[in-house]
């Protein structure tokens, strides 16, 4: 695994996941709860695409349940820290790709239809909020996220 997922992202991903023998929410309802929980995030459209923002203003996750242009499968546009990209696209093509039009600034794409894992796709999401992020809301995002995911999935 890239080393960037084992850091801080990391810790609290084992509490994004099915409640006991419920069937699993939907990918939307999922990335609503772990997006969610971030410090100052918002959610709306951008081009009918689920997209979530920090501070209303920069993006750090879009959603494409049906894909996008010419990737026809469902994924996610994830920025990401420098060098992460490569580092995903070399180690796991069949999972990462280059997205189109934000892949020049790093961003990663991430297939939902191919070896889904939700504490991993929770560590991206909360690298990308972090590379987006100013300086207060990755230190509230440290401090705190671990309580907000403790409401969106109860541990036990």
């Amino acid at each position: 695994m890239p080393t960037f997922l084992t850091g801080r992202g990391s810790a609290y991903c084992g509490r994004v996941g099915s409640r006991g023998g419920e069937e699993p929410p939907d990918p939307l309802e999922r990335l609503r709860a772990i997006c969610g929980a971030f410090p100052e995030v918002t959610e709306r459209p951008m081009h009918t695409a689920p997209t979530w923002y920090v501070r209303d203003k920069s993006s750090f996750v879009t959603y494409w349940a049906e894909g996008h242009h010419a990737n026809h499968f469902p994924h996610l546009w994830c920025a990401a820290p420098p060098g992460a990209q490569g580092e995903l696209i070399d180690t796991e093509p069949n999972r990462f790709f280059r997205p189109p039009y934000v892949g020049g600034r790093g961003w990663v794409g991430v297939h939902l239809d191919v070896g889904l894992d939700w504490d991993e796709i929770a560590a991206i999401c909360a690298d990308a909020y972090r590379t987006v992020a100013p300086k207060r809301l990755r230190a509230a995002l440290d401090a705190g996220l671990g309580a907000a995911l403790d409401l969106v999935d109860p541990p036990g």
